[in-house]
């Protein structure tokens, strides 16, 4: 047999490459069966998942009713002492400021508890903090609210408050 050469760039003979033969066996990696990785990744798999999906959420304790009583009444009397001062106050201004930084803060904390959406207390808060934020900041902090809208807003934190006193 010829020995081999190799191509070269002053070569003018060229010879084709020699391909290697496959090997016999035709099983590949992918077709070998492991029944122990199988169970082990299922059984991992199940572990991990079953606490997650069996237990259902913790119930809101009675300590978090308690704080969510005492700081709806904190905003409820902020509201309320925001919105019965006379527009020519000097601290109306600083007074509205610290009723946006409670009722921003009061709606971040229990808009996420979902032991709490369905009371009619939160509805009731919610609705009012809502329509005196809606006011203060399209008209300012120093535009006094409606004699309508105050009625309402008055209303919803009465209605709210007696919600409040029989656990709703």
């Amino acid at each position: 047999m010829a020995s081999r050469t190799l191509l070269t760039p002053c070569t003018s003979k060229s010879q084709p490459l020699i391909i290697p033969p496959k090997p016999k066996s035709t099983i590949s990696a992918a077709a070998i069966h492991h029944p122990r990785r199988r169970e082990l990744l299922s059984l991992t798999a199940s572990v991990l998942a079953a606490p997650w999906v069996l237990l259902p959420p913790a119930p809101a304790q009675a300590s978090n009713d308690e704080e969510y009583v005492k700081d709806t009444n904190e905003v409820i009397s902020k509201v309320r002492t925001t919105i019965k001062m006379d527009k020519n106050d000097p601290n109306v201004a600083e007074a509205v400021a610290e009723l946006r930084e409670s009722s921003n803060s009061w709606v971040a904390k229990y808009r996420k508890e979902k032991s709490l959406l369905g009371r009619a207390s939160f509805r009731d808060m919610y609705s009012a903090l809502n329509a005196v934020s809606g006011h203060y900041v399209s008209f300012g902090p120093t535009a006094p609210i409606p004699a309508k809208r105050k009625a309402r807003i008055l209303e919803e934190m009465e209605t709210a408050e007696k919600a409040l006193s029989r656990g709703r």
